[in-house]
């Protein structure tokens, strides 16, 4: 991964500048540009094994997708507050909430359900930066799916933001099934998931 830094000299334009840069990077096919404490940052493309987990997410929450929602794959999300501009592997949001945040981005906070699948690479970004941004945006459920975690891959539900940090609902290893709550009411099952 490599970063991109902005100099944030006091004008008052720096979010505005650093989704600019944002913008204008030209990045490899397929890598994920994204904006992680006021950086810009480019990852490679996810693996296979990565891509599969979050296919195999989602076709779980298909089973379960309100009238009127839809799931997202790399929806970019702003958090100007936290100086994030995210692309989740997927996001679970009303239809009628795209583009309604700033500068007709689609915000954070209109975010139902947000997924994340680590990748060796920027696995911390998803365990600690993301999950304090998305807390503090107030995205009433996170789940962090870490095929890398120390041990065995697990899977962990975050959810009832307050005051910039999440309440762990549940954790689960691979192979086992986590429960979303309401609007949800899905039991996860973690047992197909790859490890690598």
């Amino acid at each position: 991964m490599s970063a991109l830094t902005v100099d944030h000299s006091g004008t008052g334009h720096e979010w505005d500048d650093v989704v600019r840069i944002w913008e204008e990077t030209d990045a490899p096919e397929g890598c994920k540009v994204e904006i992680i404490e006021g950086i810009v940052t480019v990852s490679p493309p996810p693996s296979d094994e990565h891509n599969d987990t979050a296919w195999l997410v989602q076709e779980q929450l298909l089973t379960v997708l309100p009238e009127g929602w839809a799931i997202y794959q790399t929806l970019g999300l702003a958090l100007p507050q936290s100086g994030g501009l995210y692309m989740p592997d997927l996001v679970m949001i009303p239809r009628s909430r795209l583009s309604q945040g700033p500068d007709g981005r689609t915000a954070a906070e209109d975010a139902e359900l947000v997924v994340e699948v680590t990748s060796k690479s920027n696995a911390n970004h998803d365990r600690v930066t993301k999950t304090h941004g998305y807390a503090r945006a107030g995205v009433p459920l996170y789940l962090l799916l870490d095929p890398w975690h120390s041990g065995r891959p697990t899977a962990t539900l975050y959810g009832e933001p307050e005051h910039g940090t999440y309440r762990v609902l549940g954790t689960v290893e691979y192979g086992e099934k986590l429960t979303l709550p309401a609007p949800f009411d899905l039991e996860i099952d973690a047992g197909s998931f790859p490890v690598h």
